[in-house]
């Protein structure tokens, strides 16, 4: 394959240095990472009611646009303005680390997504800090706790069905073959994390070990690796099977399901929430949710508090809030977005986080922390 002479400044390259730098701070005295004056003294709901309307105001920045729908009930419902800021998740990252570094207010909480960098760059840094409402406690399930999932995404293999119903594929292998290429569609990895952390948790080598033994049931045969394990050796085939790498997973969800197409194989791994736009934009668009060995990937949408937050209180009435029912609205409406709360019902049609959970990867943080740099640097030889 022929490759640039110049490789794709990337997030991994951010992640190396982030390394460094909390290495450095870990070496250093006390007095450069002070512990924030948190108050977590527990408050009843009519207390932190109380406390917030005292504030008069909650700032958050958050990586879905419906939070201002959100924001514009919890105001009408407890009278407390809200200044909510919708930002691309590096963006957020990136704004919520420079406010965090140089103590500047910014947002009171967040809702944010790409777990690796959000735990390493900015929960291991002290600027953001879990809190889990007292009245959620025994209703959020605990591994949604630490840190504290405020919604689920998942991103799914979906083909078009118009032609056949059956699914084109049930092996991830598939996407490797003659048969495959060229027309299979994902995001670019550098240009969201939660895509680039997928193809990292694929190299964790419990989820590597499951790609090999996929591999023998679709070819019959041991897999021979020229890469460091199953999982990459997936990645480095299905780019050079000419991967379609697309910026949007809405123009990939109309790319793949308009109607009237004269090809035998369509499909990609995007957001199921695009689903929907099976009747709104008369699409044939079908998940396939019987692949081997996993049928996509989920993450979650994390509520965390600042350590910088002029209004803490007013902040902790809105994440409460966000987990209730009512508060859940502007994203339940339609499918593909999961409270973390089990009794916050689903859309008609729609399959429960239990159902999700047995066929997708999920998201590991830690992992993906650790790793993802590597995965990065390898993509680069690939993608450019």
């Amino acid at each position: 394959m022929m490759k640039t002479n110049f490789k794709i400044m990337s997030a991994g390259f951010v992640l190396i240095l982030t390394v460094g730098i909390i290495l450095f701070i870990t070496g250093c005295s006390e007095k450069m990472t002070p512990e924030p004056a948190i108050d977590n003294t527990p408050k009843t709901h009519d207390e932190l009611v109380s406390a917030a309307q005292a504030e008069g105001k909650v700032v958050v920045y958050a990586v879905t646009s419906r939070i201002a729908n959100a924001a514009e009930a919890f105001t009408e419902l407890y009278g407390i303005d809200v200044e909510a800021t919708n930002l691309k998740d590096f963006e957020l990252i990136e704004k919520v680390s420079k406010e965090g570094s140089t103590g500047v207010k910014g947002a009171d909480f967040v809702l944010c997504q790409d777990g690796g960098r959000v735990m390493g760059e900015l929960m291991n840094l002290g600027y953001l800090y879990n809190y889990i409402p007292p009245s959620m406690k025994e209703i959020i399930p605990a591994d949604f706790q630490n840190p504290l999932s405020f919604a689920f995404i998942n991103k799914v293999f979906i083909y078009n069905d118009e032609a056949s119903p059956e699914y084109p594929f049930t092996n991830i292998w598939a996407l490797t073959t003659p048969e495959w290429n060229g027309v299979f569609q994902y995001k670019n990895p550098f240009q969201e994390g939660v895509n680039a952390n997928f193809l990292t948790m694929v190299t964790k080598p419990e989820i590597a070990d499951e790609i090999a033994a996929a591999y023998k049931d679709y070819f019959g045969r041991d897999i021979v690796l020229t890469t460091p394990n199953a999982g990459y050796e997936w990645i480095k085939l299905i780019l050079e099977n000419d991967l379609i790498l697309t910026t949007s997973d809405t123009k990939t969800a109309e790319s793949i399901g308009i109607k009237g197409q004269d090809k035998p194989n369509n499909a990609g791994l995007f957001v199921y929430s695009k689903f929907r736009y099976k009747e709104s934009k008369n699409l044939a668009l079908e998940p396939i949710m019987e692949m081997n060995p996993f049928s996509g990937f989920y993450y979650p949408i994390y509520a965390l508090m600042s350590s910088n937050a002029v209004n803490p209180n007013a902040a902790k009435l809105f994440i409460e809030y966000l987990l209730t029912e009512e508060g859940f609205k502007p994203w339940g409406k339609n499918i593909g977005t999961y409270s973390s709360n089990p009794n916050v019902p689903l859309q008609p049609g729609d399959q429960p986080m239990s159902t999700w959970i047995k066929i997708l990867v999920e998201e590991d943080p830690a992992y993906c922390f650790e790793n993802r740099a590597d995965v990065e640097e390898f993509l680069n030889e690939y993608i450019y």
